[in-house]
């Protein structure tokens, strides 16, 4: 049963506390609208029950059934992103589109995580990702100007919406912040050296457990090297990351053993992930079935591939994709310190 705060969300001085930044939020999401019609983009709504919540290793859903008028009972899960959806839809014949989704995820919560929250994402066919790039940095200039503001901020640190945002590879910021050779540990075709990453990473200091994974030690260089570094005084675009950390996204042509991926920070918080979209379904067919092995090790658990969506991947043309969590930029234009101060009727905590 979940325990009430001492103040709920819905008290008469909690809530005219909150309120500034909620109506701040209103404002930023009608210029978002505004912005992207402008744009020649058409919104879209993708539904929330779907098939597979989608196929990432660490990633959790909320699941539940559906019940047909005879009975039948089929698995349903709220998704973690409306990517499958609107892919189907650029599969249809859609070739701009951006959806508002009200997501769900599981086992998260913090000061910038929330159980349901707002993932603003956008779709441009026959575009490089390196466009999602001017994208991310319009969005960043609009919602500090709808709001009058000269700095994003959070805890404390800074960055300028309005400057342009420094572009660093994967590679670039290991080797910046951590000393450590990323790309000497990936195969031409991707393949990873575990054993090359973890001799590199105890070289830096970090923790390296006799069952760590490379994908591990590479999260754990990420959040103690990496990101502590990135988006202040101006944002980051983080870009080029390994195949191995990019399921959805295409190899980089220039350089297979990275993807067209990229990741936007302001004030140390990751605000966007980005892809130039993979529309191979037999190699995206492969990487779900890995990450889904890789959940089953864990976690003890694995979610179903959406074979529809597989099938629409084959008709998809050319493509990039963001997805940039909206409650999050509200935070960081408006200067709230918690997700919550920007959620209308927050989740109850269990």
């Amino acid at each position: 049963m979940p325990i009430p705060s001492a103040t709920p969300w819905w008290d008469r001085d909690a809530h005219r506390d909150r309120r500034p930044f909620l109506t701040a939020r209103g404002q930023i999401t009608r210029a978002v609208r505004r912005w992207f019609e402008d744009q020649g983009f058409t919104e879209v709504e993708a539904a929330a029950l779907q098939v597979s919540p989608g196929n990432e290793a660490h990633l959790h859903a909320f699941s539940t059934q559906a019940i047909g008028p005879d009975g039948r009972r089929c698995a349903m899960h709220l998704h973690t992103s409306p990517e499958f959806a609107a892919k189907k839809l650029l599969a249809a014949g859609e070739t701009r589109i951006f959806d508002l989704a009200r997501v769900w995820r599981n086992r998260e919560r913090g000061p910038l995580h929330h159980p349901e929250f707002t993932l603003l994402e956008w779709y441009r066919t026959d575009a490089p990702y390196e466009t999602l790039m001017e994208d991310c940095a319009s969005l960043l200039a609009l919602a500090a100007e709808t709001l009058d503001a000269r700095m994003l901020t959070w805890r404390g640190a800074q960055a300028d919406p309005f400057a342009e945002p420094e572009r660093v590879t994967v590679a670039q910021a290991y080797a910046r912040f951590a000393g450590i050779d990323l790309l000497a540990t990936v195969g031409e075709g991707g393949a990873t050296d575990r054993a090359a990453l973890a001799t590199a990473a105890a070289g830096a200091g970090i923790r390296v457990a006799a069952d760590d994974t490379w994908a591990d030690i590479f999260s754990r260089i990420m959040v103690e090297k990496v990101e502590p570094n990135l988006g202040f005084g101006r944002p980051t675009i983080l870009c080029e990351y390994p195949t191995a950390e990019a399921a959805l996204a295409r190899p980089k042509a220039a350089d297979p053993r990275v993807a067209e991926r990229f990741e936007l920070y302001a004030c140390g918080v990751e605000l966007a992930n980005a892809f130039g979209e993979l529309t191979d379904p037999v190699e995206q067919r492969r990487r779900f079935t890995a990450e889904m092995d890789e959940k089953a090790r864990v976690y003890g658990e694995r979610y179903p591939i959406d074979e529809d969506f597989l099938a629409a991947l084959a008709h998809m043309p050319a493509a990039s994709g963001a997805a940039l969590g909206f409650d999050r930029l509200v935070m960081l234009a408006s200067g709230a310190q918690r997700i919550e101060q920007v959620i209308w009727t927050p989740v109850a905590e269990v």
